[in-house]
């Protein structure tokens, strides 16, 4: 990790419900509220005022269970969903001083191609199936500007080798791929534009453990190299105790714990973090 005097991302307050609320659940901190989920309007909260910092080179991890929040986070972070409210700020982006939740449909375009790169569980989230995979990358260079064929064509090659894609198959559509190579193309195609902050959202969810294990060291390879800051999500602590320099656990939309991984997995504080140590044992 490089520098920690200043965030490459701080995330403020933020907050996401689905549906309207009402007098009983106010805002996603009532006691009648069954888990995150108000059983008089059906609202549910998945983040309650989630806040956090990235910084330079450091790889954040988010854990907790199916429905904890984390994944409905992510995509409010690379605006797949609205947030209900709350802020982020981008270092490299104003200065720091704009909320990049409150910017135009444009300029969220423009942060999305050059701030952020993200790969989704679902590689059919973050690939056109049928295009090759160089063509993939290319149309993340185009829509951040790039039109020199020939640019766009050598850093297709020079992201696939990185990513241990074949220099014989960079021009298959991932369609005909595993899903370990499909993760690696999302990869390749979310880096694409040396963006300062790289999200995984359960990259490794689904895949045979002998991947898995693969794309880990693809991802850690990559951070070491590039000196990237990323946020990884994902329910299985042993990803996060492998990836992380500090993990933030969430649970029915709440931040629980937060802390230096290491410290965490040594003394955990909160009971479902205990749970989720014990079952690493």
């Amino acid at each position: 990790m490089d520098d920690f005097d200043r965030p490459i991302l701080s995330v403020n307050h933020l907050s996401k419900q689905f549906g309207p609320g009402c007098i009983h659940c106010s805002s996603g901190q009532s006691d009648s509220l069954i888990k995150n989920y108000c059983p008089t309007c059906g609202t549910v909260y998945a983040c309650r005022d989630i806040s956090f910092d990235l910084y330079p080179g450091e790889v954040f991890g988010i854990v907790g269970e199916s429905g904890s929040g984390k994944s409905t986070l992510m995509q409010c972070l690379y605006f797949d969903q609205e947030v209900t409210e709350g802020e982020a700020l981008i270092a490299s982006y104003k200065n720091g001083e704009a909320n990049i939740f409150e910017e135009s449909s444009q300029q969220k375009r423009y942060i999305r191609n050059h701030q952020l790169g993200k790969v989704y569980q679902n590689p059919i989230l973050g690939l056109r199936m049928g295009f090759s995979s160089i063509g993939n990358i290319a149309e993340k260079l185009i829509a951040a500007g790039g039109r020199n064929v020939g640019a766009m064509e050598a850093r297709g090659r020079e992201l696939l080798e990185h990513v241990n894609i074949p220099i014989r198959r960079m021009k298959e559509p991932p369609k005909n791929f595993s899903g370990g190579m499909q993760q690696r193309v999302q990869i390749a195609k979310a880096l694409s534009n040396n963006p300062p902050i790289l999200l995984l959202d359960e990259v490794t969810t689904g895949l045979d453990l002998s991947v898995q294990a693969n794309v880990l060291d693809l991802i850690k390879k990559l951070q070491r190299e590039l000196n990237i800051s990323m946020i990884i999500v994902s329910h299985d602590l042993g990803v996060i105790r492998m990836l992380a320099d500090r993990t933030m656990v969430m649970l029915d939309g709440k931040v629980i714990e937060y802390g230096l991984t290491d410290q965490i997995l040594e003394d955990p504080q909160h009971r479902y973090t205990q749970q989720l140590v014990h079952s690493l044992l």
